[in-house]
């Protein structure tokens, strides 16, 4: 078993895409029309192409919405992306012109911070220190 796909509810797949591909730098994998208002649209790291996808999935489950809606309101990342340098990751995409909620923040091991995807999710980067993974039986 493995992951193939990772979903991030998104207000409006255009976009979504746009935001994805244009700030965040993935680029598109598959979009594909189903039915008449919705898209199969993933899109995948550069570093990765054939890795995991993710799936820019619209809300349309009627808890989509508040679910998401109250994630960000208490400052809840949806889901959170690799980088090698967080504090360079701010600043090229806060020169593009991304809103962080929160700035680069080390925290023992770990440096994230907390950006705003424009399309309903707080995304948090993070870089661990290696050699930090606990030991697992």
């Amino acid at each position: 078993m493995k992951a193939q796909w990772i979903s991030i509810l998104v207000d409006d797949q255009t976009r979504a895409l746009k935001f994805y591909t244009d700030r965040l730098g993935f680029i598109p994998k598959v979009d594909v029309p189903v039915g008449d208002d919705f898209r199969w649209l993933t899109v995948v790291s550069p570093e990765a192409p054939d890795g995991v996808e993710i799936v820019l999935e619209p809300k349309g489950h009627p808890a989509a919405n508040d679910f998401t809606s109250a994630l960000k309101a208490d400052g809840i990342p949806l889901n959170q992306f690799a980088v090698e340098d967080v504090q360079a990751e701010y600043d090229r995409l806060s020169k593009l012109g991304v809103t962080f909620t929160q700035e680069p923040t080390t925290m023992g091991p770990v440096t994230t911070a907390v950006l705003d995807d424009t399309v309903g999710n707080l995304i948090q980067l993070i870089h661990q220190e290696e050699d930090t993974e606990p030991d697992l039986p």
